[in-house]
């Protein structure tokens, strides 16, 4: 098949019987995409690194959300590049890698110098909400609470804890902290990824694990009775009843993996900041000039259950970052575009150039068809 594209440009040739390409419509669907072919990088840029959490959804009901989704370009990005499959990673895990803090261990000290407390060794000591569902205490994060409530829960928490060296601070509603003397000897789970499941199997491990058991048990039943929940919950407010350890550290060095970053996560702000980075909130529509962009925007919908607003999310990424980006590979106005996935069971690494957007026999799937094994529990 001939498909003249002007006097400046050869002419294509096609084999529509090439696996992968559906006739006439990807064909067309892919000038359209291409329609303006230029040589002219948008000032400043060459790669583009895109992660995305929660994409992927357990395939025990992928099929059913996903149904009468219309995401062309995502489609297309998914499926044209190089993909490589990872073991499965947090998105702290991942971010600190980009950042090259390397582990959790660089997070408590890095918020806490975001959030304007001094150098130390610090604690995410974070409030949060347990209840008993189906015999099974579940984590609830992101309790809507003031910052006066919070100051207020953290001086109780510092009267009760004198003795034993730990110091609690509040500097935001939902960001807490606790200072130590020295780091204890044990690992923790990002909140992120405890939020809505099991504490149990959540719970740090290691040599000084169980001290740190008790003093979770001990803040519960503090918190059970403090008269601020009791005001909360006769005011029909989920009460704070716990806190959740995890991301301690010290002092951390970080480097600057691109030259600006946008993300709807402050971590990425957090880790922005300390590295010299110029940091931009997550818009509506993708901002040319953004190296780095990380979008959580699936993660809350997904934790609460609520699919039709993953659905509404997900379709707006569409058409205001997936198409644009697409669209600027094929231009050749990116060099690289480099997709990270995360969630379920896997890390999907995915990167693509510009000639990649003619691998026509690299078919297009449904986005049900990258479904996941649950990590839920």
């Amino acid at each position: 098949m001939h498909y003249p594209m002007g006097d400046s440009c050869p002419t294509l040739r096609v084999d529509c019987t090439v696996s992968g390409l559906q006739g006439l419509a990807d064909l067309y669907a892919w000038l359209d995409d291409s329609a303006v072919l230029t040589d002219d990088k948008l000032p400043g840029m060459k790669n583009i690194h895109l992660v995305v959490a929660d994409l992927f959804l357990p395939r025990d009901f992928a099929a059913e959300v996903c149904a009468g989704l219309r995401l062309p370009a995502l489609e297309k990005i998914l499926a044209r590049g190089e993909a490589e499959t990872h073991q499965a990673v947090s998105l702290e895990d991942a971010l600190c890698t980009l950042f090259s803090a390397h582990s959790l261990s660089g997070i408590a000290p890095i918020s806490a110098a975001f959030d304007g407390l001094e150098p130390g060794c610090w604690l995410r000591a974070d409030p949060v909400h347990v209840r008993l569902q189906r015999e099974q205490v579940v984590l609830l994060p992101n309790v809507a609470i003031s910052l006066e409530e919070a100051q207020r829960f953290c001086v109780s928490l510092n009267e009760h804890f004198a003795a034993e060296g730990l110091t609690f601070f509040a500097p935001d509603p939902i960001r807490w902290y606790v200072r130590l003397d020295a780091l204890p000897d044990m690992t923790t789970v990002p909140l992120s990824q405890a939020a809505g499941r099991n504490i149990h199997g959540n719970l740090p491990e290691g040599a000084d694990a169980r001290h740190w058991h008790q003093l979770f048990n001990e803040i519960q039943m503090l918190l059970f009775a403090h008269p601020l929940n009791e005001a909360r919950e006769a005011r029909g407010e989920v009460p704070v009843n716990s806190v959740w350890f995890w991301g301690g550290g010290a002092e951390v060095n970080v480097s600057p993996p691109c030259n600006s970053a946008s993300s709807d996560e402050v971590l990425v702000q957090m880790l922005a900041t300390a590295a010299g980075v110029p940091f931009s909130r997550w818009q509506p529509v993708w901002h040319v000039g953004d190296e780095l962009l990380v979008w959580t925007g699936l993660r809350s919908a997904l934790q609460r259950g609520d699919f039709a607003a993953w659905r509404s999310a997900l379709q707006d990424f569409e058409t205001g970052y997936a198409r644009p980006l697409w669209q600027a590979l094929c231009k050749g106005q990116i060099a690289r575009l480099q997709v990270d996935i995360l969630g379920g069971d896997s890390l999907r690494k995915i990167r693509l150039t510009r000639g990649d957007s003619w691998a026509f026999w690299r078919r297009t799937r449904r986005l049900a068809d990258y479904s996941v094994e649950s990590t839920n529990g």
